[in-house]
């Protein structure tokens, strides 16, 4: 009964139109009423508690890293390096967007705005150059969704908050797999531009190659200076997403001196803007996490799920089949929010390493940014490249295929995630 007084509150309001925020705390003081557990003061104490949180500091300074990286010219440096190295060959367009999400997602973490930015940066090219629009908005929205997987990641410190697991382990754990989603796209765009009549462009001289590595050295140094300082145990993952905002915003300025202080107001009311959404998503679901503990559902979902714990394979399966239906109406952040608390009981339950689940869930968690009608990254490619949504959906069926079997070959060989996650964690 408790299960259903907490789902039909959350999906009826959400019904409604109420934001999913709103829709957490009507869901929370529903199953108040219902435990007879309704005192105001608790929900205010767990609402403050539940953004009181010094790991989430990083949201904030991973979204404005973001904003800067994108205005002050980081990007586009990442974006013309790719361009010199792959641009020439055939469907180079393509490879250079793979190529370039994987360096964009090691700066920002962040899958809106690395699709963003590659979509305005790169569409444009690849239609002119004789591509299908549809394929390559497809593609641009599923190199994207690498943002959430390659650290440093927003998608791992929500969660490692959510589930109480080392986020420093989590962004270790998620280079492999990022990296193995990129390959998958790559094999994807060849097998479907294999047999297109494009002409690509002219191979870019050894000197023009250098000129772009040379003038990317400092937009590439970034993931270079976060991964080796988590490594070495310099700094902790919400000091590592401070050094990527002040990193970013001296290089904007002082290096390349693309960004005016003129501009900084703007992005810093965009960045804060984003970030609110996100902390007061965070605030509103630890109540309703608080009661799903107090209610003891996850002991429910344990029971509901015990012939699969002796058979942990099975129960990622399950698992990941039940998130990727949710994620078609959910977007990422509150899926991770709401879902954690209910799954670790039973992930811990089975014996599965919490760190090797995470790297699933947000996988699993950022495919579905690709899915309509909710897909967040589906609808900001469809916006940026002015594209009706049924369009880009179809152009990312095959890419979303393609990431959907890589995440599926990582559930069946764990080793591909935590032998790497050792390595890389020391």
């Amino acid at each position: 009964m408790t299960v259903a007084v907490f789902l039909v509150s959350l999906l009826g309001v959400m019904a409604l139109g109420v934001p999913i925020a709103f829709a957490l705390l009507a869901s929370g003081v529903a199953m108040m009423w219902h435990l007879d557990l309704f005192d105001a003061q608790i929900l205010a104490q767990n609402l403050i508690n539940g953004a009181d949180s010094f790991p989430l500091l990083a949201v904030p300074f991973f979204m404005l890293a973001g904003e800067i990286m994108n205005v002050g010219g980081l990007s586009q440096r990442i974006v013309n390096l790719a361009l010199a190295l792959v641009g020439h060959v055939k469907g180079g367009l393509g490879y250079v967007a793979v190529m370039a999400a994987c360096l964009m997602a090691a700066l920002s973490g962040s899958a809106v705005a690395d699709a963003a930015a590659l979509t305005a940066l790169l569409l444009p090219m690849m239609v002119k150059a004789g591509h299908d629009k549809a394929t390559s908005a497809g593609l641009i929205a599923s190199a994207g969704i690498i943002g959430p997987v390659i650290p440093p990641s927003i998608g791992f410190v929500i969660f490692g908050v959510a589930a109480n697991v080392s986020i420093a382990k989590l962004f270790m754990a998620g280079i492999v797999p990022g990296v193995l989603m990129g390959a998958a796209l790559w094999c994807t765009w060849w097998w479907l531009v294999r047999k297109d009549k494009i002409v690509p462009p002219p191979r870019k001289s050894a000197r023009e190659i250098r000129v772009a590595l040379r003038e990317s050295l400092w937009a590439l140094m970034l993931p270079v200076i976060i991964l080796v300082g988590l490594r070495l145990g310099v700094f902790t993952p919400t000091e590592a997403a401070v050094v990527a905002a002040v990193y970013a915003l001296f290089v904007s300025t002082v290096i390349y001196r693309e960004l005016s202080l003129r501009q900084l107001y703007p992005i810093f009311v965009a960045s804060a803007r984003t970030s609110a959404v996100i902390m007061f998503l965070v605030a509103a679901a630890m109540v309703s996490a608080w009661l799903i503990t107090v209610a003891d559902l996850p002991s429910m979902v344990i029971d509901l799920l015990d012939p699969l714990i002796d058979r942990p394979t099975l129960l990622l399966v399950a698992i990941m089949v039940l998130v990727l239906v949710v994620g078609t109406a959910m977007d990422m952040t509150p899926t991770i929010l709401i879902l954690t608390p209910v799954l670790m009981p039973v992930i811990k339950a089975a014996g599965i390493d919490p760190v090797y689940f995470g790297v699933l869930f947000i996988i699993v968690n950022a495919i579905g940014l690709l899915t309509p009608p909710v897909g967040t990254v589906l609808n900001v490619v469809s916006g940026v490249g002015r594209m009706k949504l049924d369009a880009v959906a179809r152009g990312v069926l095959p890419f979303m295929a393609a990431q959907t079997a890589v995440l599926f070959l990582l559930v069946l060989f764990p080793s591909i995630v935590t032998v790497p996650a050792r390595w890389f964690g020391g």
